[in-house]
């Protein structure tokens, strides 16, 4: 298109179309539109002449009628004209509109609302020029290529050049400005209806246009970032199951380990080990020399360096040692050495708050291990898994501890201040109660007795030493304070205390008092030290028996005893009321084992190094396991219980 009227387009049909055009445009509605096109389809006619030039003929019918525009906009431009072979306009209803004119159809859609044009098709062309068969123009395409005016293809020059309004929408350039012209002052945006100008005009270079979705272009770059996202979780997953198959691996060779050992060493052959055909002979150390005795032999030694303190953990046949690493600063810890061959050790690192352990015992009931320590501590491990369970603080530090016998959830705290106290692992901040003793001296020993019906209902009983004598101590009860064993005040200072635990025996070890101006308590010290340079002194084992809340003292023995040192020592249950009682002695530095009651001496085993340090005795099975521990060594005898 021109613009000068030489193609057709003052012709009076041309100007009606246009009117009728823009009226749809701006709102007047499609329906009037479509009628129009009606109404001019059907009174065209036009059959081309095969003799003529096909070029000649499109010429020659833009120059007779201005409806010859009307199909050249319908069309868009050709190099060729298309046959047309019928005519024809159905209106379907006012919702659904559809006209076809030859191989054009232009369908129509309105909502409810208002019309807008849904679709805008070609259909199939005759002849020799016009594209493809079967080829289509759908909306987006037609919005892309032509001009919305003329329908024309606009280009990227000439007068015809691709141009836009400050709205944005984009025009041919010719037809635009013939638009504006037209409508004068009151020119608007064919699309939009806003008012515009000529000189509003912006001429677009671009060779081509293409339009890019960006909510498609948004959902894009989201649906790749998910699928990175994606892959590197799958890339993490993958990882992680190649590291727990790994670890199943580990743990199934576990625990198929564990199940040889099960079957190797089950209780019942350790027993045997133990004290099958070793049973009734005894070893001595030094010369490696059998001899054989009638109840307790040497069965296996250890090395431990700064072992301090041990218990059996008799039901995971383990045993726990208490250690201090040499050296400033020395590290404290616990070492658990498995009784059962190749006997395995695992150490146990413990804070540096607690300090020096001054005591430690074994639940009787359940894996659990109690430890009394310097640092004002009392602490429970699980022997199992080496975690702490529990932690009470304590105003002072505690010099022993102990579980009670009858119920596994009580325990017991001696601490220096003279004060025993009681706790329940279910209450877990403090004490359950609190008892002072008759003096201010650290009570050294405590051990829980078996519950006597005559105490009434729910009172537990303790027996402590201290330098004093023993005293008998009921929580639960109206007692405010212990009371003193009689006959245990006068025999001089108490420094250990074994109590049975089968039996009622106790037996309290004594060195003689030196009263001294002041009230002021000492010890009598020999003046001859003993073979490791420590002074030993001559002093007493005395054997109680509880009967009911009652205590009778049975007898009592000479005994070399240590001038400085607490010793441990332990009751050992033989079986049929054979007990007997072991305890160091520190002028021969030799295990000796007495009958109870006549405290006879029966058996003696010779230390292999130093003066022993503490004695603990354990039922395993059908036998019975001494371990005696001396310098940096751990004997373990055993005997058969009848």
């Amino acid at each position: 298109m021109s613009g000068d009227g030489s193609d057709g387009t003052d012709d009076p049909d041309y100007q009606r179309f246009l009117h009728q055009f823009a009226n749809a445009a701006t709102g007047g509605g499609i329906s009037s539109f479509i009628q129009f096109l009606q109404e001019e389809a059907g009174d065209e006619e036009y059959e081309p002449d095969d003799g003529e030039d096909e070029d000649d003929d499109e010429e020659e019918e833009e120059e007779v009628s201005g409806r010859t525009t009307l199909r050249r906009v319908l069309y868009g431009h050709r190099d060729h004209v298309s046959s047309i072979n019928n005519n024809s306009v159905n209106l379907e209803n006012s919702e659904n509109s559809v006209v076809e004119s030859g191989d054009v159809v232009i369908a129509t859609m309105r909502n409810g609302k208002g019309g807008e044009e849904e679709a805008l098709r070609g259909g199939e062309k005759e002849g020799g020029g016009g594209g493809d068969e079967g080829e289509e123009w759908n909306r987006s395409e037609i919005d892309g290529l032509f001009c919305t005016i003329c329908m024309e293809a606009w280009t990227n020059d000439g007068d015809h050049q691709i141009c836009c309004l400050p709205c944005g929408h984009l025009y041919g350039l010719s037809c635009i400005k013939k638009w504006l012209l037209q409508k004068g002052s009151s020119a608007k945006c064919p699309q939009c209806n806003k008012k515009c100008t000529l000189k509003g005009i912006r001429v677009l270079y671009a060779s081509q246009l293409h339009a890019v979705d960006e909510k498609l272009q948004k959902k894009i770059r989201s649906l790749e970032a998910r699928c990175f996202s994606l892959e590197k979780e799958c890339t993490d997953w993958c990882k992680k199951e190649i590291e727990w198959r790994r670890r199943e691996a580990e743990l199934h060779q576990q625990v198929e380990h564990l199940k040889e050992r099960k079957i190797e060493h089950s209780p019942i052959e350790m027993q045997t080990r133990l004290s099958g055909h070793f049973f009734g002979r005894n070893i001595d150390s030094k010369s490696e020399r059998c001899v054989y005795a009638n109840v307790l032999l040497l069965q296996k030694e250890f090395q431990i360096d700064g072992a301090r303190l041990f218990d059996v953990d008799s039901n995971g046949y383990n045993l726990i040692i208490a250690r201090r690493l040499s050296g400033m600063g020395g590290q404290h810890m616990l070492t658990k050495i498995s009784l059962l061959p190749p006997h395995e050790r695992e150490d146990i690192l413990l804070p540096m708050s607690m300090k020096i352990i001054k005591d430690l015992h074994v639940s009787p009931h359940e894996r659990v291990i109690l430890l009394a320590s310097l640092g004002k501590k009392l602490s429970v491990l699980s022997a199992e898994n080496n975690h702490a369970v529990l932690t009470y603080d304590l105003p002072t530090a505690p010099w022993s501890c102990a579980w009670d016998v009858n119920n596994p959830h009580y325990m017991y705290a001696g601490l220096q201040n003279g004060m025993v106290l009681q706790f329940d692992r279910r209450q877990t901040m403090r004490p359950v109660e609190s008892l002072t003793g008759l003096t201010g001296n650290p009570v050294h020993t405590v051990c829980s007795l078996s519950a006597e019906p005559t105490l009434g209902a729910g009172v537990r009983s303790v027996l402590s030493a201290s330098s004093v004598g023993l005293c008998h101590w009921n929580f639960a009860s109206s007692d405010e304070r212990p009371c003193l064993i009689p006959e245990s005040e006068n025999q001089g200072i108490c420094i250990s205390l074994a109590c049975g635990d089968i039996n009622d025996d106790i037996v309290a070890t004594f060195r003689p008092r030196l009263e001294i101006s002041g009230d002021v308590v000492g010890s009598q010290v020999l003046p001859t030290p003993g073979p490791t340079m420590e002074p030993t002194v001559e002093g007493s084992h005395v054997l109680y028996r509880r009967v009911g809340s009652r205590y009778q003292k049975l007898g009592a023995s000479c005994a070399s005893v240590s001038g400085i040192r607490l010793p441990n020592t332990a009751i050992i249950d033989g079986g049929n009321n054979n007990a007997m009682f072991a305890s160091g002695d520190e002028a021969t530095l030799e295990l000796v084992l007495q009958d109870l009651p006549s405290l006879n001496v029966s058996q003696r085993i010779k230390s292999l190094n130093g003066p022993i340090r503490d004695v603990r005795y354990a039922r395993l099975q059908n036998s019975g396991l001494l371990g005696c521990l001396s310098e940096d060594r751990l004997q373990l005898c055993t005997h058969k219980l009848q």
